[in-house]
């Protein structure tokens, strides 16, 4: 496993990290983890090298934080930096926060967080954070020990990442990247800002949350098939985030063995400013054939969800989005009959726009909806 430099402490934190947002599950149910997979799969990431281990308060609705606990038993903690999340959109108080925080190290069954960040900042979500004195809070948590490193996830445009990193002296950050979203967000711009300012940054998202690995168009493949050296398509995107030496660790949301098993392999090769021109050409052209494609840039994070009405918005939007990337294969519309039930289906949608504001990607959800309503039910 290769490791990067946690420059504030000199600690060496592994290249890969295991984002436990898309763990295993039972019946198609999110909230039902297989848990006894889940562990095996996290520990043996850990045998292997891994030593960054990220949850966060949602997902799974609650139960990848308990997994994870699960997981750190039988001496695992002691070889992790453990990371996790302050959701401040839950908190309607300030009072909220600490409560929050305690139910975390519950379900952790931990006393110390390593890693901690505010999550998912936007312009809304970092109003909240300055109304609640949540850097406060957070310093307080640090002071008793409870929070060793204090960061923030990221999901707004880049002006705000600008004022945001400037606004306090984080310990690390977390922004989304990989070669469909180089400025998108913060971006590489965001990148480099933080690398100059000594902010080490984790990777999320690094896959797309697998769109760059599932089911490739041909004309994608046509390109990776043109590179003077073979890879996977999560090679390439893993190593293409991997090239900047301001990363200090790449978190993969994986769901199988053989996703760990590959990640790792990938990693244990992955250098800074390793990949020669000629490739990095290549992705280039990749990411411009996969943006030409994708009507709607969603990454299944299911922050959207619950809809009020019960809409499965992922689920349509990757529908929607498969149709066009599929030349409109008929499968598309079997698949949307068998798999979306009739109570969850795009036509429900009242255009309330809850979702969109909670939207990292800030999609147009209720737009859509309505697209996908017509496309598949009429």
């Amino acid at each position: 496993m290769k490791y990067r430099t946690f420059m504030k402490t000199g600690e060496r934190i592994s290249l890969l990290g295991f984002g436990t947002m898309r763990l295993p599950i039972v019946d198609s149910d999110f909230s039902n983890i297989d848990e006894a997979e889940a562990i095996r799969m996290i520990r043996s990431a850990i045998d292997s090298g891994v030593n960054y281990v990220d949850t966060a308060y949602m997902y799974h609705n609650g139960f990848s934080e308990v997994v994870t606990g699960k997981a750190l038993k039988d001496g695992y903690r002691e070889k992790v930096f453990l990371a996790d999340k302050m959701p401040v959109w839950f908190a309607k108080t300030e009072q909220d926060i600490e409560k929050i925080f305690n139910e975390q190290l519950k379900r952790l069954d931990v006393d110390c967080i390593d890693m901690y960040l505010v999550h998912n900042i936007t312009g809304p979500i970092w109003n909240r954070v300055k109304k609640f004195n949540t850097l406060a809070f957070l310093e307080k948590k640090k002071a008793e020990g409870k929070i060793k490193h204090i960061g923030f996830s990221f999901h707004d445009e880049y002006p705000l990442f600008e004022e945001v990193i400037k606004a306090y002296p984080w310990d690390f950050c977390q922004i989304q990247l990989n070669f469909m979203d180089a400025d998108f967000q913060a971006g590489v711009k965001g990148l480099k800002l933080a690398g100059s300012m000594n902010i080490p940054v984790v990777i999320m998202e690094p896959l797309k949350g697998g769109k760059l690995t599932d089911k490739l168009p041909e004309s994608i493949q046509a390109y990776w098939d043109q590179a003077p050296v073979k890879r996977t398509p999560a090679e390439w995107a893993l190593r293409w985030v991997a090239d900047f030496p301001e990363v200090l660790t790449i978190l993969s949301g994986m769901s199988t063995r053989e996703q760990v098993e590959e990640n790792i392999r990938i990693m244990n090769e992955a250098d800074p400013n390793s990949l020669s021109e000629k490739e990095l050409e290549i992705v280039a052209k990749v990411s411009g054939e996969y943006n030409s494609l994708i009507q709607y840039s969603c990454t299944g994070c299911k922050y959207c969800m619950p809809c009020p009405v019960n809409v499965n918005i992922p689920e349509t939007i990757g529908y929607y989005n498969d149709w066009f990337l599929f030349d409109g294969n008929p499968k598309i519309s079997a698949d949307f009959n068998m798999w979306i039930s009739p109570k969850a289906r795009p036509s429900l949608c009242v255009g309330c726009k809850a979702c969109e504001g909670h939207c990292p990607q800030q999609l147009p959800i209720s737009e859509v909806m309505k697209k996908a309503a017509t496309l598949f039910e009429a």
